[in-house]
């Protein structure tokens, strides 16, 4: 019989840039007073689950993230780059609305997830994002068949693996929500995926921000 393998996905807690609705990319920002907070109350909720193994962004908020959830399951993180954040290129460390002001015409293609378009200026494509991504979690889901372990990543990355378990194109508009400090569950069995549950913030005082377009 196969031998199903959870993985618990956990979003960063909030930085300041995320409350601007400022694009981070891999530029490489810490948390804030409250994304400090939400990582200790999500450190608290999953003191009660069992883990195999932890993996995290090498990005410093979410090992800030990672950091607090390892003293309470009494793991060390492993570092993986494969679940860093996209590459957002000429967007990085602008707003939004500065993006799109300021270069309309990528913006459009970014906006309409043009699973193709890469990001100018070192940026990353959708596609490109999604072969990181997947590649990342079926190495974890390889190395620990049959047990549960825990990754802390990024926004971008919640995207693609939403779409991943659902099969659902990654052209087509978000219809979920990915909350700061966020805990997701998804699981392999064979070569399925399958998600059990997406961005529960019952273990957040207030509800972390979503501010992804």
């Amino acid at each position: 019989m196969e031998e199903t393998t959870r993985i618990c996905i956990v979003r960063h807690g909030e930085t300041t840039w995320n409350a601007e609705k400022r694009i981070q990319g891999q530029i490489d920002i810490g948390l804030n007073a409250l994304g400090l907070t939400q990582a200790t109350a999500a450190a608290n909720w999953l003191s009660r689950q069992p883990m195999a193994a932890m993996y995290s962004s090498d990005l410093l908020r979410a090992r800030q993230t990672a950091e607090r959830i390892a003293v309470s399951l009494n793991l060390l993180p492993t570092l993986r780059p494969e679940f860093r954040e996209r590459r957002y290129g000429l967007f990085e460390g602008l707003t939004y609305d500065e993006s799109r002001a300021r270069y309309p015409a990528e913006y459009q293609a970014f906006e309409r997830r043009d699973p193709d378009f890469v990001i100018p200026q070192g940026g990353e494509s959708l596609r490109q994002l999604y072969d990181r991504v997947h590649a990342g979690l079926q190495r974890v889901a390889t190395d620990h068949q049959g047990a549960t372990v825990l990754v802390v990543t990024h926004g971008g990355v919640l995207d693609i693996v939403n779409r991943l378990v659902r099969g659902t194109s990654l052209s087509r508009p978000r219809d979920f929500l990915i909350p700061n400090a966020g805990i997701s569950w998804v699981s392999r069995c064979g070569e399925r995926w399958a998600l059990d549950t997406w961005g529960g913030t019952e273990h957040l005082a207030m509800v972390g921000l979503d501010e992804l377009p």
